[in-house]
This record gives C-alpha cells, structure tokens and sequence, in this order.
C-alpha cells in the first residue's frame, strides 16, 4: 500500500497537512509494509527538510501512490484517475460550488473518502478540526471584546504557534466583569471551553449566571434544553429535541439580558429553532455586543452571521435595526467574527491532533481488512457510481 500526502492547492493557502512528519513515521514504524511518499509543498507548516529528516520520501512527482490524504478539496485537473482520496469535499450537503468536483470524481473513477463522513457505527465523527475551531475562535472572541471597547490588543492567532502561546496571551490582559455564555459540548464547544478555563474564567451554573452579579469575568456553557424550550411548556429530555426540533423554539433571549459575549460552539441540526434572532439583538435589553459564531452557519440561527468573515478581516459590525452589515466600530452594533476556517490559524497544532485521530481511528482499517467498518462507511464514491449509503447525491450529481 503506498500512502501520498499531497500538497494544498486551495486559496486562500491552507497550511495543514493530515500527517505530521512524526505521525508518518510512526506509520511507518506500526506498518512497515507501508509506503509513504510526501508530494513537495512550499506553504505547509512542516517543511520538506522535516519529513526528510526522519527518512521520508519527498517528491515533485508521487503518481504512483494508491491511497491520497489532503485537506482542502483538490482542484479537478489535479484529481488522478482511478486512485483513492480522502479530504474535505464539502459536498455531503450538496454544496452547489462542488457540484462539478464530485461530478469529476465519479468520471475520473475515483473512490472518494470524505473525512466527514468517517464515523464509528453509532455515526459518531471519527475526525475533525473541530477542537482547534473552537480554541481558535474563542481567542478571537476575546480579541474582538479587547479591540470594541479599546481595553486591550492581542496578536492574530495566526502570529502564534500553539494553544498555549494563546492562553498566555489571553491571561496579561485585565478583563472586566463580563459574562460569556458557550453554547455546544462537541468537539468546538470543549475547544473552546479549553481557552476559558485555561485563562482561569470561572464556571458558573446556568441558574446563577442567569441571576447573580460577579465581580470577576464568568462563563456558563449551555446544552440545548437551556437555550430552546417546548412550544406546549412540557420539559421533556434532549432525545425529544433531536427527534422533535419543530416542536421547539429558542428561548436565548434570558441569556442575551446578561451575556456580553456568545460563543457559538454548538451544531445546528436541520428542523431546529434560530437561536439568537434579529429581534432578540433589537431588544433594548440585549446586552450582547460581540459574537464569536465558531460554527459559522450563513443566514443561519444566528441572525448577525450575515456572512463567513476570514482570517485576513476576521470581524464586521452588525446593525440590528437594519440587519445589515455595518463597520464594527458602529456605536449601535454587535461585533461579530464568523471566520469559517479557523484551525488554519493553528496549522501545527491542529496539523498534529488530526494526523493522531488518523493513525488512532482510520489507518488500522487498511491493515486489518476494514473489520470495524470504518472505511466502507466513509466511502462516497465506488466504481463510477455513489455508494448505496450516498446515492442521496445522484440528483446533486445529476443537475448541469
């Protein structure tokens, strides 16, 4: 089996890689049968010199590999015939930008694993960035509060190397008695949950964050019977709310009279109620002023992610009463950062926890004939056709 890491050709530039020179190593070592080649790159965060290093082929040229890791999708004309893929497609959703590289992938043959799609038999995301969005997007959070009320200024995340360099940053700044409400306990929420109590910001309950005064910074993360409530009044359990979203609304608005920062971390499923409306913002009560959508849905179920802003210009202002967007530093508006990529900001770290969840999760499924079924369920695309677990696609696929 030859393995190929391929290189990035996205843009914007996306500086990850799905295995470490370490973690390829390490493959090696587990799997001596394996072939690996790494396809020369000029803007990944681990340079040519690392892998080689460690004894690990870098090529202009690695055509002959059989199996091909990326990150971003893969330009059309870079796809090879008849070989296996795995990267983030974005096509699942039926995504209309990717429609023609999914189109492509079934007439070039290709077999197409998308990591999105690889799930343990619960359905259980196996791999993600999930993690690295969340600590990233709640360092911008801060760093959005710092730069409105002109308290303090920190460096781009992207000027940093880690976690930790993040924290440390975070922790000489004086914050004021503020309250931040997190929302989602997945991968993104506990990210993000990883900076605040990193930074020390105590936890408080929903109760108490709801009614009591600090006089310290607080945060209180929430699941989605403490921000959506049964339209008949019943109090039943989260099973019910996944099963029976239509039967909900939000009921946000208690936290908006008190938070000054949500961070959203949370997934939105189909069906669910919008979280934080336009009409919540216009509340004279409202005393939120700055937005870290972490989950980044567009005209989604929050009402100021009007768009995905990038790490270039990471935050807009969003003018309530007009619902439109306006400068942040608009007296009437809420600052807002909806970056949509924000592991690229920590490529080394999130680089190093993804190529873990790999070697942990999908590539033993090569070496022990699948037995577990991870591969067949992540597999997309199969001789020319969708996979009976994909065939949903074929009126995405089949559409000019």
């Amino acid at each position: 089996m030859k393995f190929g890491i391929i290189k990035e050709r996205k843009n914007p530039p996306d500086r990850r890689v799905v295995f470490t020179p370490q973690e390829l190593l390490r493959l090696q070592q587990e799997h001596p049968d394996a072939i690996v080649k790494v396809e020369s790159s000029d803007i990944r965060v681990f340079k040519d010199e690392e892998y080689r290093d460690l004894g690990i082929e870098v090529a202009e040229d690695i055509s002959d590999c059989d199996v091909f890791f990326g990150v971003k999708e893969i330009p059309v004309d870079y796809l090879i015939p008849n070989k296996k893929y795995f990267f983030f497609s974005h096509t699942i959703k039926k995504q209309a930008h990717n429609r023609k590289l999914l189109q492509a992938i079934l007439a070039k043959n290709i077999e197409l694993f998308d990591h999105e799609t690889i799930v343990d038999a619960t359905n259980r995301r196996l791999i993600g960035f999930g993690r690295y969005a969340g600590i990233v997007g709640a360092y911008n959070g801060f760093r959005a509060f710092g730069i409105k009320y002109d308290l303090f200024t920190l460096p781009k995340a992207e000027t940093l190397t880690s976690k930790e360099d993040l924290i440390v940053r975070l922790k000489r700044q004086i914050l004021p008695n503020i309250k931040i409400v997190l929302t989602g306990h997945g991968k993104v929420g506990m990210g993000a949950k990883e900076i605040l109590d990193g930074m020390k910001v105590k936890q408080v309950a929903v109760a108490d964050f709801l009614t009591k005064i600090y006089t310290q910074p607080v945060y209180t993360q929430i699941d989605v019977l403490d921000y959506n409530k049964r339209l008949d009044g019943t109090v039943l359990n989260n099973q019910d709310f996944y099963k029976n979203p239509q039967e909900y609304t939000s009921d946000f608005e208690r936290f908006t009279k008190v938070a000054d920062i949500f961070m959203a971390g949370h997934f939105h499923g189909n069906g669910a109620p919008d979280i934080l409306t336009r009409e919540m913002l216009q509340a004279a009560d409202c005393k939120i002023k700055v937005v870290a959508d972490i989950s980044c849905d567009v005209d989604g179920p929050i009402a100021c992610t009007t768009k995905a802003s990038t790490i270039a210009d990471p935050f807009f202002g969003y003018l309530p009463s007009e619902n439109k967007e306006v400068p942040y530093t608009h007296p009437g508006s809420v600052m807002v950062m909806s970056v949509d990529n924000l592991p690229c900001e920590l490529p080394k770290d999130a680089s190093e926890g993804f190529g873990e969840m790999f070697m942990q999760h999908v590539i033993p499924a090569f070496f022990n004939g699948d037995k577990d079924g991870i591969l067949q369920r992540a597999k997309i695309t199969e001789n020319g056709k969708l996979t009976p677990r994909f065939a949903y696609l074929q009126d995405y696929v089949d559409e000019k």
